[in-house]
């Protein structure tokens, strides 16, 4: 499918793609491309019925502070990287 912009930069989805998809878009600007991912009301139960019983018994702020630490342990081993990188 091929969809060009309006003169304010809008693009139209046709209804069918509405209706499978609904309403609500995140954009995600990659290096080659531009993507489009639907958007759940509800994007805990829009996860949780991706990927199945992985989270069950999880609450939403139980993965928010796994997800902060994992990338606090990340930044880290970076900064560590970097550093060690500067000594060499």
């Amino acid at each position: 499918m091929s969809k060009s912009t309006d003169e304010r930069g809008r693009i139209y989805l046709p209804k069918d793609v509405r209706s499978r998809f609904g309403e609500r878009y995140r954009i995600v600007e990659l290096p080659s491309h531009v993507a489009l991912f639907p958007v759940d009301d509800d994007p805990l139960a829009g996860l949780r019925e991706a990927v199945g019983d992985a989270f069950e018994g999880t609450d939403a702020d139980e993965l928010k502070e796994e997800a902060r630490r994992a990338l606090s342990e990340e930044i880290d081993a970076e900064d560590e990287e970097r550093s060690a990188n500067r000594e060499a």
